[in-house]
């Protein structure tokens, strides 16, 4: 039996049923629930609501494999499942452009004050020079983390005649026109836009803190679209106060569960909020029509099931 603990694409159900497989679809299933159902599952299809971690897996004598929509496997005990043949697939190639338009879209915004603008209007205001853009073309983007998303971004950015400096601890080789293999103080001294593409681990977790920004010249704007402990919150908001950096666009944040903030998180979110230059939206960056049905058919394929 195949346990799907999100919401999925009508193609991987379909698929499955045509292929005979047995499935529990179950995308609103509790950590409590699966751990009560997991002893009988072969595969577990996984997003980022539930923790697969070491007590399900050591529960789950009959899984052969864990599927994740999308990507980022810090959800997931990937070493230990791995040392119990529990094979652990992901696919970033299904959201990657999703996410990368969302940074694109986000960025483009926050330049020409179109959310800001548009508010305006609602109240009655036609305000033009108050809201004179800036223009991406010929800027410095800089891109630290460039695996899918990174890379797709950078794709997306053709057009405008910039110039990009990626930075990737895992990877090289990859520069070319308009993209340069950089590092971070060169990325922090010259970038206009500054973009985060990475996963979350141990090396990453805050990796934008009070020293990142205090090693930026040129006031970059900050986009935010991968995982949201990436950035330390309470220092990203003293960058904005002290105009270290222009502003910012965070599809994600460090706790995404509003409900559960205690007074300072709540203080923190009516900060970012009430910024005309900051865009918070609620992760929503990979969750295109598109990129359902790309991430679900990319998970059959790797699972050997299409």
């Amino acid at each position: 039996m195949i346990i799907i603990t999100a919401p999925v694409h009508s193609f991987l159900l379909t698929t499955l049923k045509d292929k005979g497989l047995d499935f529990d679809y179950a995308p609103g299933i509790s950590y409590a629930e699966l751990y009560d159902k997991i002893e009988w599952a072969t595969g577990l299809v996984v997003s980022t609501r539930i923790e697969i971690d070491r007590n399900i897996i050591e529960k789950a004598k009959k899984l052969q494999w864990i599927g994740r929509l999308g990507s980022g496997m810090e959800i997931i005990d990937v070493e230990f499942a791995e040392s119990r043949n529990i094979k652990c697939v992901s696919s970033p190639e299904g959201n990657r452009t999703a996410v990368a338009e969302q940074a694109l879209g986000m960025l483009l915004s926050l330049m020409h004050h179109i959310r800001k603008s548009a508010d305006e209007v609602k109240e009655g205001k036609w305000l033009r020079n108050e809201n004179r853009g800036t223009e991406l073309s010929g800027k410095v983007v800089g891109i630290i983390g460039y695996g899918n998303t990174g890379s797709e971004f950078a794709g997306l950015l053709a057009p405008f005649n910039v110039q990009v400096l990626a930075v990737d601890k895992y990877k090289t080789g990859f520069s070319g026109n308009y993209v340069k293999e950089s590092n971070l103080d060169e990325v922090c001294t010259l970038s206009d836009v500054i973009s985060f593409h990475l996963p979350l681990n141990k090396e990453t977790l805050y990796y934008a803190d009070a020293a990142f920004f205090k090693k930026l010249k040129r006031h970059p704007f900050i986009i935010n679209t991968s995982r949201g402990k990436i950035v330390e919150t309470g220092e990203l908001i003293d960058a904005l106060k002290n105009n270290l950096i222009r502003g910012a666009a965070l599809d994600v944040l460090e706790n995404e569960e509003l409900s559960t903030y205690n007074e300072k998180e709540k203080e923190m979110l009516q900060f970012l909020t009430n910024q005309n230059n900051v865009i918070v939206t609620p992760h929503i960056g990979g969750y295109s029509h598109e990129a359902s049905y790309k991430m679900s058919r990319i998970l059959l394929e790797k699972l050997d099931i299409l």
